[in-house]
């Protein structure tokens, strides 16, 4: 373990090395070609290099350099390693609000995901991401423990004007709490009753899910309801998770029957 930590402290004290280490697992260079790809000057590359043979990463060909096999296994994982930091710092200061038991794919699937925070300026910036993906989408799927008033209104008149199908299952928690609210009330049945189809899940549905022609939406909030992130990404693993998941719901819930929260 000691020396391989002391061959990761080796390259990360140079980005230098990493660029051409990756550079030549891809392909042959000279030294020349190396030194315009990274701005490393000569002499740079001239001790990079050498270091690299002494470890037999690289081999020479006359002027031309390439990455030995295990030279293309390190890189490899250098470019691993790196996606998973930067995943990670994306990721750190909303990971303790996301339900990761309920996350059926590996964290590294986020990484070209865009993470959306609330700002002093702009506080409803998660939300307002999913409402514009609403709005713009022509198919809609959706599972949540919730569903606020700005959501329903986008869905019933996208719904109305025939310009989106919309498709939930929501928790039956989330379905009692918006037959308290008269309003939000009038508003989810009026969604049903313009063609969004609405099934009811018995059981929690643990973390809020849109899917909007393709794209996934993930709104993660705190314990206390407050929203804290919105996360999308077009990532086929977590669209395939989402899809499955929702699928699932919507074949073990029942369809929505306003009466039976009424009275």
């Amino acid at each position: 373990m000691e020396a391989a930590l002391e061959e990761i402290e080796f390259l990360a004290r140079s980005s230098n090395r990493v660029d051409v280490l990756r550079l030549l697992a891809a392909d042959t260079h000279t030294r020349r070609s190396l030194a315009e790809a990274t701005g490393a000057s000569q002499a740079t590359l001239g001790r990079i290099l050498e270091d690299f043979t002494d470890r037999s990463w690289v081999r020479r060909d006359g002027s031309h350099y390439a990455a030995t096999a295990t030279g293309r296994l390190v890189a490899d994982g250098v470019a691993d390693l790196l996606s998973i930091l930067e995943t990670e710092a994306k990721l750190r200061d909303v990971v303790a609000y996301l339900p990761t038991d309920a996350m059926g794919f590996d964290l590294r699937r986020l990484a070209d995901a865009t993470v959306t925070v609330p700002s002093r300026t702009r506080p409803s910036a998660p939300l307002q991401r999913v409402l514009d993906a609403m709005d713009d989408a022509e198919r809609l799927c959706a599972f949540s423990h919730t569903l606020n008033e700005q959501s329903l209104s986008v869905a019933k008149r996208r719904v109305k004007a025939d310009e989106q199908t919309f498709e939930a299952v929501l928790s039956e928690s989330a379905i009692v709490a918006l037959a308290a609210d008269a309003r939000l009330w009038a508003e989810l049945t009026a969604l049903a009753d313009e063609g969004g189809r609405i099934r009811v899940r018995e059981d929690d549905v643990p973390l809020s899910v849109t899917v909007a022609d393709g794209t996934v939406y993930l709104l993660v909030r705190d314990d206390g309801g407050i929203l804290q992130a919105s996360l999308h990404t077009d990532d086929e693993a977590v669209r395939s998770w989402a899809t499955e998941t929702f699928e699932r719901y919507w074949r073990t819930a029942t369809p929505f029957d306003p009466e039976a929260f009424e009275g």
